[in-house]
């Protein structure tokens, strides 16, 4: 399919999980993907997946958490391309499972840079890029489950904040765009979801490329309605 030929993607989180099929899944409907993560080595291996396929792919090494790194980022894609069609955020940290008074210093930090504070900052370097093309679209991935559930107390909050910057961002921009939403995809094997729930049968899972076809066909289909969530 190459129903998003000549469009521009940026995906985050793209070395692995979902992000990483999410890039595929882009790359072969004819979207041109900008992956960034913070493993090269990883988004090499995508590189070599995507042209093998007969896509394409700009690779960027880059921590989320990079203020300075962001605005180089947005400088670039305005500076070669003029502006960006789909915006898919997939980074997230995951803290260690810990009673909400045990929680460490370091690992509520962590979840705050991340899944809150990176959130904001990505937005304001992707959003004008978005305004320069017609019909563009932001999606970010939420947390699947319930926020208040025992033992993700650092995570589920910081997701929580994350999810409620994206929503406003969503109802600031329904009327000149760019179109945004969230997506909620089913319990996949992923590392974010292993390290929650260790020693679980991931055969039972479905499968990262599964979600992403889906959350690829939604977008290919005009997205969603702004501030919507999405559960693929």
């Amino acid at each position: 399919m190459t129903d998003l030929k000549g469009k521009l993607a940026l995906v985050t989180g793209a070395s692995r999980g979902l992000g990483y099929s999410v890039a595929k899944s882009l790359a072969a409907r004819g979207a041109h993907v900008v992956a960034v993560a913070r493993t090269s080595g990883a988004l090499e291996e995508l590189d070599d997946e995507i042209q093998a396929a007969g896509g394409s792919a700009t690779l960027v090494p880059l921590d989320i958490k990079d203020d300075p790194g962001l605005e180089r980022l947005g400088a670039a894609i305005f500076d070669r391309w003029g502006g960006l069609d789909i915006f898919v955020h997939c980074a997230a940290h995951a803290t260690p499972m810990s009673p909400a008074e045990h929680t460490a210093e370091s690992d509520l930090d962590g979840a705050i840079a991340v899944n809150f504070r990176a959130v904001q900052r990505l937005i304001r370097v992707i959003d004008p890029l978005l305004k320069k093309r017609d019909g563009s679209q932001a999606v970010f991935i939420g947390a699947d489950g319930e926020p208040g559930a025992k033992f993700f107390s650092a995570y589920g909050a910081s997701k929580a904040a994350g999810e409620a910057v994206v929503r406003s961002y969503a109802a600031e921009s329904a009327k000149n765009g760019p179109r945004v939403w969230l997506a909620i995809p089913p319990a996949m094997p992923t590392a974010v979801r292993a390290r929650f729930h260790p020693g679980e049968d991931q055969s039972a899972l479905t499968p990262c490329a599964v979600s992403a076809e889906a959350l690829i066909a939604k977008i290919a289909a005009d997205g969603a309605e702004p501030g919507e969530t999405v559960r693929l």
